[in-house]
């Protein structure tokens, strides 16, 4: 195990360029890695440069942008509730950034402008956060910003059913739940042009938050006696958590389990404080969705997996696992 602490950073490295290259080569056509890098500098058959930088590389940096903002957030979102299940979604961001998406499905803002889809989800994360802030008020507790964001979420939730319910017709109801689903089809550099000053400034304000994250484990009291702030802490991680979850699923649609299951997976090879988990869980949560994305476009199916199912069934084994291991200590 210490063999594998010691290289965690140069394996998560190689890892992420392993699931780059493969993301870049793999797809309908198999291109060979020595063309794809001709393709990259320009060189090469002018259809293959087409394919590689207007087709996949776009999908591939918002793979990598993606996964590790969500990564990223569900760390820093565990060390600062203390609660191994904590997710971007508790805190009602990733509902609130589905319903502003949904909202523009089903007003047809999407068909007439493609950015309507992606801001309204970015505001809908927005007005999620300030509904958060209403509810908890000036409480500094974990547990009312957690209730809080579950109110929140199922707000969002509910709105997101009550347009389901009343769509005018079942291809507008199929255009919704297709874009719940989650996917990174189609995607093109505008795509990540709104995407990505999101996630950096989402990585901005939870990646400097490792300090506070380990005093938290002292408890509330302990924290605020080693003279951290938990209000200004506290906003930092919900801003960040709005800002770069929300530009996240804006242009991905609703992707579950990542933020849960890569923290578990790096955890046991840190030294287990939140501030060691934090980066690592960024590059994991990168590679995993990357490859993720690789999987739904080798996987043989009628037509092509939707990324958050692929991620569900890779999430709800980590979390049996969890419950098996909690309930020994019930």
């Amino acid at each position: 195990m210490f063999v594998i602490r010691h290289w965690l950073w140069p394996l998560l490295i190689v890892l992420i360029v392993v699931a780059a290259l493969l993301g870049v080569a793999i797809g309908s056509t198999w291109i060979p890695p020595g063309r794809v890098v001709a393709a990259l500098g320009g060189w090469g058959d002018p259809v293959e440069r087409t394919i590689v930088i207007e087709l996949r590389l776009p999908r591939v940096i918002l793979g990598l942008a993606v996964g590790a903002m969500l990564g990223l957030g569900g760390a820093a979102l565990q060390g600062y509730l203390r609660n191994p299940l904590a997710e971007p979604s508790v805190l009602g961001a990733s509902n609130g950034a589905a319903l502003g998406a949904v909202v523009a499905l089903y007003f047809g803002l999407a068909s007439w402008n493609p950015v309507a889809l992606p801001l309204l989800s970015i505001v809908g994360a927005l007005v999620a956060l300030t509904m958060l802030f209403v509810l908890a008020r000036r409480s500094e507790s974990a547990l009312t910003l957690i209730l809080a964001g579950i109110a929140v979420s199922t707000l969002a939730g509910a709105g997101i059913s009550l347009a389901l319910n009343l769509s005018p017709n079942p291809f507008a109801a199929m255009e919704i739940t297709t874009w719940l689903l989650g996917s990174l089809e189609d995607r093109s550099f505008d795509h990540v042009g709104l995407a990505l000053p999101c996630v950096v400034v989402g990585t901005l304000l939870l990646a400097g938050q490792g300090r506070a994250l380990d005093a938290l484990t002292m408890g509330e009291d302990g924290a605020a006696a080693l003279g951290v702030n938990l209000g200004a802490v506290r906003a930092r991680m919900l801003l960040g958590v709005a800002i770069g979850v929300g530009g996240a699923v804006a242009v991905s649609g609703a992707i579950g389990f990542v933020g849960l299951i890569v923290p578990h997976l790096v955890r046991p090879l840190t030294d287990r404080s939140p501030s060691a988990v934090l980066w690592p869980s960024a590059l994991a949560g990168a590679a995993l969705l990357t490859l993720a994305d690789v999987a739904v476009r080798v996987i043989p199916a009628s037509s092509e997996l939707k990324l958050g199912v692929v991620t569900a069934f890779l999430g709800v084994p980590v979390f049996l696992v969890h419950l098996m291991r909690e309930r020994r200590l019930w």
